[in-house]
């Protein structure tokens, strides 16, 4: 919702593109990054569904803060505590879901869970869009702050733990869990290849709308429209398609799980490329509905590979540790870099600094591709098989 809001809000708090894309990436990984390792021991030590529904209360609770923001510094703290609640969601999540289905179907459930990806991503440019129309951007936020506190008790009641005997007693620390998969090059490759990947993914969540106000002439509903098109079609179809063939390839090769991936992201940049460039809207559309759907096809994959470095009992501690050095350098860099370089370029380029800044970003979707494909060779040495 953040992106698709950027111009009234930079407009209101008076931003640049590099301040907006720190409120954006910045401010919400930071804290986000650090405190999901913890936030998973507990859950591995504990139950996961409490932290999850704990987890969602916190982020939406400070989700709805955020709109009542009159500065640059008090949207940036409210964003602080959006990633303090979304840091103890997503590790504990794929821990639950991979106790829940056997190896053979479970890229993916994981798939189908991180179709919250692009249904969250455009739903948001949607109800944001529309709320901001009807009554303003603040009340967007508090709206959709206010229906999160309100899942998060239902939550709690429909979403069960599987029984792990003793678990509390038997879940490792940090110290023993980190050095497992920190001597797997698998783990290493996977995990700056995504981040590569994610680096241009969450600049361009956060980025795209203003892209289509500024270089392409659209309204705000238009664009949310244009946006939330892409998203729906191209994205859950992709986010579904990569846990579907990777756990109908990866059944007779474990290696499909990297290798999906890899293709993915190098199809990915050429089309955004040609996508941003385009100087006609329905050709920029159907240009930009292939890497919408191929930029997050990772996610099924190889999520479900990050829990197959380690044993059971360790796998909400090795999804953190996985999306620590994932959005740390994906989220925290990459909506920050791509407005640092539009506002670099705006003196030469002006209004088309932004599409240029963008572009400029693609090849880590080229650099992802090539530390993934270097991770096929390895897959197989470093999985565990189930117990």
């Amino acid at each position: 919702m953040l992106g698709i809001l950027a111009a009234p809000i930079k407009a209101d708090l008076n931003l640049t593109d590099a301040q907006f894309g720190a409120v954006g990436g910045l401010a919400f990984a930071m804290l986000y990054s650090f405190l999901g390792v913890p936030l998973a021991l507990l859950a591995d030590r504990t139950r996961r569904s409490w932290v999850v529904a704990g987890s969602l209360a916190v982020w939406s609770g400070f989700t709805a803060l955020c709109g009542t923001a009159l500065s640059y510094g008090q949207l940036f703290f409210y964003r602080l505590g959006v990633g303090v609640g979304e840091a103890g969601g997503v590790a504990p999540s794929y821990a639950l879901i991979a106790d829940y289905f056997e190896p053979e179907k479970r890229a993916r459930a994981l798939a189908i869970y991180s179709l919250g990806v692009p249904l969250g991503l455009a739903g948001g440019a949607l109800a944001g869009a529309y709320l901001t129309s009807w009554i303003s951007w603040r009340a967007a936020f508090i709206v959709m702050g206010a229906i999160g506190l309100l899942l998060a008790p239902v939550m709690l009641l429909l979403v069960r733990d599987l029984p792990r005997a003793k678990m509390s007693e038997t879940a490792p620390s940090l110290f023993s869990t980190f050095p497992i998969v920190a001597r797997k090059p698998t783990f290493w490759l996977m995990a700056f290849a995504s981040s590569c990947s994610s680096l241009c993914g969450y600049g361009l969540a956060l980025w795209t709308p203003s892209i289509l106000i500024r270089s392409f002439g659209l309204d705000l509903l238009s664009t949310a429209h244009f946006f939330a098109s892409l998203l729906l079609i191209g994205g859950t179809f992709g986010v579904f398609a990569g846990g579907w063939l990777a756990d109908r390839l990866g059944t007779a090769d474990r290696r499909w799980y990297a290798r999906l991936p890899a293709i993915a992201w190098l199809v990915t940049a050429p089309f955004f490329f040609a996508g941003f460039m385009a100087s006609n809207l329905k050709v920029a559309w159907l240009l930009l509905l292939v890497p919408n759907a191929l930029n997050i096809l990772w996610l099924g994959p190889v999520t479900t590979a990050v829990q197959h470095l380690v044993p059971r009992a360790l796998r909400s501690t090795a999804s953190a540790s996985f999306l620590f050095i994932n959005n740390l350098i994906g989220l925290g860099v990459g909506p920050l870099l791509m407005g640092a370089i539009s506002d670099g370029l705006k003196a030469s380029y002006g209004a088309e600094a932004l599409r240029y800044a963008a572009t400029a970003c693609l090849g880590f979707y080229l650099l992802a591709a090539l530390l993934m494909f270097v991770a096929v060779g390895r897959l197989r040495n470093d999985w565990v098989k189930e117990a």
